[in-house]
């Protein structure tokens, strides 16, 4: 059963669920989501033995996962809490049943919602070339900042979304942040002929031409980044500075060398054929899985409502056909502005083999590896605010 949300009190530490932070006087101890996850577990249930089985319905949403997962993310709790397996002064393992948690805790405050503010924002509407409707919004002041469409977004939504709100907000912060959905998804047309990445490029110029731009840098995610590692090919006097983040030079089908590989990459298409539609999220978990594989199952269940809400199954397999597809290694080394990338470490989704790719073709880029295994970062994880950082320093030189 999922953990009681609270404020929980124990010696110096404070395990604020609400906020998912685990703090040490004013400090903040920073542990990965699943971690924080197996803790709040344990010490909301400290009364008690909390089994095995218990942890892997909570944390992994029921999924089969191997013993040494859950033995992992118990080291790490006792590491982040000073513990370790010997002395066990915070978490006891009971042999053949589970674990409990048999700290002193003094408190257990009930805590109100936490609900970040949606960021101010105004949504417009714009034609692409051949007449389809594209939505776009902007949010914040200050200098422009671009994001080239990626897969699952509602300009509506997203504000609301966890997948995507911390996005809108932190880099709404500094800029005046520029995002739209592209054809096919979120409030942009769903009924469309042409679905290529010709046309997303195409589309990203329609965007740009409705708002004025002159010059601006551009952001990238996932396989958005294609996109504008193509459109700050063609347009080097638009693109001041260039930003990519989890991106890659060749989709799953150019780049699927083995039979392991092209197996994987037709698999992707059949979920989306089979489940997208479902109500049952088996099917979707899989992508879940790939996309934040350290997400809790709230996480989980927020990607999960994420995809079915921003585009429909059709259009899916069409997105996921064209993906397959890109390749942007001659554009990319026609880039001459100054490119960012960064990649998480262990991305599932996108191995850091491919950020690697796109440093060595894009000339004079600068990489930097996050400490992440998500390929969407998530608002808890360290990497997030690593990832902010980087890009406002790199923004204002």
């Amino acid at each position: 059963m999922p953990a009681e949300s609270g404020v929980w009190r124990f010696d110096d530490f404070v395990l604020d669920t609400p906020n998912y932070e685990l703090r040490s006087g004013d400090t903040v101890v920073r542990v990965e989501p699943q971690v924080f996850d197996v803790m709040a577990q344990l010490v909301a249930n400290h009364e008690r033995v909390v089994t095995k089985e218990e942890l892997f319905d909570s944390v992994w949403g029921g999924k089969f996962v191997g013993e040494a997962a859950l033995t992992s993310r118990i080291k790490a709790a006792r590491r982040a809490l000073g513990d370790d397996g010997e002395s066990q002064r915070y978490i006891r393992t009971v042999r053949g049943r589970g674990y409990r948690f048999v700290g002193t805790v003094m408190t257990a405050e009930p805590a109100a919602p936490v609900i970040a503010a949606a960021p101010p924002q105004h949504i417009s509407f714009c034609r692409a070339g051949d007449g389809v409707r594209l939505a776009y919004a902007t949010a914040g002041e200050g200098p422009p900042l671009v994001r080239a469409a990626n897969w699952m977004t509602h300009l509506a939504y997203d504000i609301e979304s966890p997948v995507w709100r911390h996005w809108v907000s932190d880099l709404s912060a500094d800029h005046t942040f520029i995002r739209y959905d592209e054809r096919g998804c979120g409030l942009s047309d769903w009924e469309v002929g042409e679905f290529t990445f010709e046309d997303w490029v195409a589309d990203l110029e329609s965007v740009v031409d409705a708002i004025g731009l002159q010059s601006f840098p551009l952001l990238g995610v996932s396989q958005g980044g294609a996109v504008a590692i193509e459109y700050a090919a063609r347009h080097p006097e638009k693109v001041s500075h260039l930003v990519l983040c989890s991106a890659y030079a060749r989709g799953r089908g150019v780049r699927a060398v083995s039979p392991e590989e092209q197996r994987a990459a037709e698999l992707d298409l059949d979920l989306a054929r089979v489940g997208w539609g479902r109500d049952d999220p088996a099917f979707r978990q899989v992508f879940a899985a790939q996309f934040l594989p350290d997400g809790s199952r709230s996480d989980w269940a927020d990607f999960d409502q994420l995809q079915r809400r921003t585009t429909s199954p059709d259009n899916a397999v069409r997105f996921l056909t064209q993906f397959a597809g890109i390749d942007v290694r001659e554009a990319a080394q026609q880039v001459r502005c100054p490119t960012l990338i960064m990649h998480s470490r262990n991305d599932h989704r996108v191995p850091m083999r491919f950020g690697e790719e796109l440093a060595e073709l894009i000339p004079g880029s600068r990489l930097v590896a996050l400490a992440s295994n998500n390929h969407l970062l998530t608002a808890a994880e360290p990497a997030w605010q690593v990832f902010c950082e980087e890009v406002r320093r790199f923004l204002a030189s």
